[in-house]
């Protein structure tokens, strides 16, 4: 009865178009990160060049400074007729669209600072839409279905992600990377026919009016959301814990695609391999990523979900040593799409229990920001430690960082309210 309880919750009718949503918001990270870099390898550019386009991802971290207008501010016309919500969706959805058809248009040899203008652009409204597609699952999905809404959106993320990483990559090897820019621009338009087809969430469209004054307003858009999470008790391990609990992930994953170009893969082999078994262990660790959550809570999914992490890190060490083997791929990347569904799932569900229901956006904003800081700091530093310990060594120090999370995790487990912390939580507002 605790497998049929766990699954139950797919069942639910809103969590599905968060799926559609999850894919917007997954499709733009590798078309600025893994796909980008195998892009710039096929154009002559240094590993530490193209760790370097990891800086774009700094904007992900500071969404947070943003985010409360996108909580409280209307949009011109599209409020109006939208809801806040949707609006935000909407203009954020079209604007990742424009940004990717303007880098289908540059070339990267010899025009990189348009690329990197390009690439900001897609990084900016990509960050802005996942501030609103956070805000749009806690307040649609409700507090009881929050397992499984995150499962559904980490699946929908994924095949975003497989999407953009194996879909560019044959489209890529059979016409040119310009096309597969364009295809990726046109997919992102699903997520707007999505916002369109879905309401607005009862939450959003029921808050109280913004205060009358500016500095009424300022208060209200920005300093209440902050004060309410640092008056939490250990505040700082858990943005702590959400800056480190990906970092060796995000270490890792600008150089993936050009570490398997350089050990000899064919960009079709690596879009094969990612299509196939990307998309089982995606279905495969999504669902039970949810299912689990449900069985034993969220602080002991993050700690399965966590190991899993590190473990597939290793997996990519021993791939290294193996080199040019398209089984031992299959299996590689098989088991990384799993753990890491099953991770981001176990971390989504986790950050959302922390918000509070009126500062949905700003509270998971600042978290997931955090979580986006190793992806836009250390990461500009994996092409430096790739040439110098070489690939087997480089993933045996991504690894490494995935450490120091379940050492929080470990210290936070014993000062919260237990090792099988429920869903649903949403924390409610303090004072």
């Amino acid at each position: 009865m605790q497998d049929v309880k766990g699954f139950s919750a797919y069942a639910d009718r809103r969590v599905w178009p968060i799926g559609l949503l999850g894919f917007s918001s997954g499709l733009p990270l590798l078309l600025t990160g893994g796909t980008l870099g195998a892009w710039l390898t096929e154009s002559g550019l240094s590993l530490k060049s193209i760790a370097g386009m990891a800086a774009v991802g700094i904007l992900y971290s500071f969404k947070f400074l943003w985010s409360p207008m996108v909580d409280h501010t209307p949009l011109p016309v599209l409020s109006h007729r939208l809801g806040q919500r949707r609006a935000w969706l909407l203009a954020s959805q079209l604007g990742v669209v424009a940004a990717l058809a303007a880098l289908a248009m540059v070339d990267p040899a010899n025009q990189l600072s348009a690329v990197v203008a390009a690439a900001v652009a897609v990084a900016f409204f990509s960050a802005t839409q996942d501030i609103v597609i956070a805000a749009f699952r806690v307040e649609r999905a409700g507090a009881e279905a929050q397992g499984a809404a995150a499962a559904i959106e980490i699946f929908g993320y994924r095949i975003g992600m497989l999407a953009a990483g194996a879909g560019a990559l044959y489209v890529a090897e059979f016409a040119s990377w310009r096309s597969a820019y364009l295809a990726m621009a046109g997919l992102g338009m699903l997520g707007a026919v999505t916002t369109l087809m879905c309401a607005e969430p009862v939450r959003a469209a029921s808050e109280s009016p913004a205060p009358n004054t500016f500095a009424g307003h300022l208060r209200a858009a920005v300093a209440l959301p902050f004060l309410d999470f640092l008056r939490r008790p250990h505040w700082w391990a858990i943005l702590l814990f959400a800056t480190t609990f990906k970092l060796g992930d995000a270490l890792a994953a600008t150089m993936t695609n050009p570490f398997l170009l350089k050990i000899g893969f064919l960009k079709s082999e690596i879009a094969s391999t990612t299509k196939v078994f990307g998309l089982l262990a995606t279905l495969a660790g999504a669902a039970a990523g949810g299912a689990l959550l449900q069985r034993v809570g969220v602080l002991r999914g993050l700690w399965i979900g966590g190991l899993l992490q590190l473990l597939s890190l290793v997996v990519f060490a021993f791939q290294a040593h193996i080199g040019h083997n398209v089984p031992a791929l299959a299996a590689t990347i098989g088991f990384e799409y799993a753990a890491s569904a099953i991770g981001t799932a176990a971390f989504a569900a986790y950050l959302s229990s922390l918000c509070t229901v009126r500062y949905t956006a700003t509270q998971y904003a600042l978290l997931t920001s955090m979580a986006a800081v190793g992806r836009a700091t250390l990461a500009t530093r994996s092409g430096a430690i790739a040439e110098a310990t070489g690939w087997f060594g480089f993933f045996l120090v991504c690894a490494a960082a995935a450490v120091p999370a379940l050492l929080l995790l470990a210290w936070i487990n014993r000062r919260d309210r237990g090792p099988r912390m429920r869903l649903p939580v949403v924390a409610e507002a303090v004072g």
